[in-house]
């Protein structure tokens, strides 16, 4: 299947301009295409995966994607889909970011590929050293004020209100396509769909910046569609804030455990959106979604598909052990890392490396609220220690109860769990 007729199957096209000519291209030649990545924090979150994964399908199919990173619009910040100014970062902050950004981009996209290896590209070395009369004379002038008023990323800001940084936001990002159209012959934007103002500038810019040389100027501009949950709730959100691709941020089992609990509602479009599976597996799935949806097959596969892409088959491997030890409540076999991970957010007391009574660490901890409260959950069962109950009122926890010296877990009652460190 040609790549456009798959993305289109797949639900990924939302705007495109002169498909039947993109479409000749890609059948008759390598094309070189990219998406932009503004360094705003030090971390990509997984709204930025559906571009990522657009860059990874035209890489299989042989052409060439160009991972552009924003240091220096990020230095000036995108009104697209705001409705109010960002904070301007120091220039040192989007360096930072910047580095960091590149590194995960480094480890979705095949960069040692041969003929169509990735490319990593900075705005930051061609928009830093632009004097403002270079800027206004070789860029402002091919941008008409009615033509940037209309589109929607400004429009949408009148009101409210838009400084002439972020007005000029458009013009810096065509000037990125020009450059990438000169530099590397970069004919294809990719974008989300509040980018599409900002792609169609950039091809006009190219076309009004050739009108004088003759040339035959075929560019083109696709977005991809805003990703949206049957439950109206906004996609890579969830209670603890974003969901990042860094692990330090968002671990590995909880990046798991994220697609993991995607409503049925949703999760067939996601598999379509977020894995390279053929059609055949993605009707199977569909099946086992409407004929055993308790079964959750096709919500296991999303999240082993994606936390493979982002973190590695052991990661992957590590987070279903950590879900079924949950499950099963045998969490001895667990590793220090594993439990770190696992129990991020469940109450946590450090404590000394010291024997002590089971019923003292219950009130210590404010697991049981007195003595009294103590003697009656450990008697009635509902006190376990590492995964096994304890009805010993007399029991002392020692260093024999603690994994790697460092953790003990105990659960009160079915779901109740409480990670004490050692130190």
């Amino acid at each position: 299947m040609a790549i456009l007729q798959d993305l289109e199957k797949r639900g990924l096209i939302h705007q495109i301009t002169d498909k039947e000519g993109l479409e000749k291209q890609l059948v008759e030649n390598q094309v070189t295409l990219y998406c932009g990545f503004d360094p705003t924090a030090d971390s990509l979150h997984i709204g930025h995966l559906l571009p990522v994964y657009m860059l990874k399908r035209f890489q299989k199919e042989g052409h060439r994607p160009i991972a552009l990173i924003g240091g220096g619009t990020g230095m000036i910040g995108d009104p697209s889909g705001r409705s109010s100014e960002r904070s301007l970062n120091e220039d040192s902050v989007v360096k930072g970011f910047s580095e960091k950004i590149k590194k995960q981009l480094a480890n979705l996209l095949n960069f040692d590929n041969g003929e169509n290896a990735a490319v990593a590209r900075n705005n930051h070395d061609w928009l830093a050293s632009m004097t403002v009369i270079d800027f206004l004379r070789d860029a402002g002038k091919h941008f008409g004020i009615n033509y940037m008023l209309a589109k929607e990323s400004v429009s949408a800001r009148i009101e409210q209100g838009i400084s002439f940084t972020e007005f000029s936001y458009m013009i810096l990002q065509s000037l990125d396509f020009l450059k990438l159209y000169e530099q590397e012959n970069c004919t294809l934007q990719i974008g989300g769909s509040d980018q599409w103002g900002n792609i169609t500038a950039g091809m006009e810019l190219i076309r009004r910046s050739r009108e004088d040389m003759d040339e035959d100027v075929n560019v083109f501009g696709l977005t991809v569609p805003l990703i949206t949950k049957a439950d109206g709730t906004k996609f890579g959100k969830t209670a603890g804030g974003a969901i990042w691709l860094d692990p330090e941020k968002t671990t590995p089992y909880e990046f798991y455990q994220f697609w993991f609990n995607t409503d049925d509602r949703d999760v067939i479009k996601f598999i379509q959106y977020f894995t390279f599976l053929n059609q055949d597996e993605v009707d199977g799935l569909a099946k086992s979604v409407a004929e055993k949806p308790e079964e959750r097959l096709a919500q296991k596969r999303l999240a082993e598909e994606v936390t493979k892409v982002v973190h590695g088959q052991v990661a992957v491997e590590q987070a279903q052990k950590i879900s079924a030890s949950l499950f099963s409540g045998d969490v001895k076999s667990l590793t220090g890392q594993e439990i770190e991970q696992g129990f991020k957010d469940v109450p946590t007391h450090h404590m000394a490396k010291a024997d002590i009574g089971l019923i003292d660490l219950l009130v210590e901890t404010k697991i049981s609220s007195s003595k009294r409260q103590a003697r009656e959950d450990i008697s009635n069962g509902a006190i376990y220690v590492n995964g096994e109950r304890n009805q010993d009122l007399h029991f002392t926890l020692t260093s024999k109860d603690r994994i790697e010296d460092t953790f003990t877990i105990i659960r009160r009652g079915k779901k109740k769990y409480f990670l004490l460190r050692f130190q």
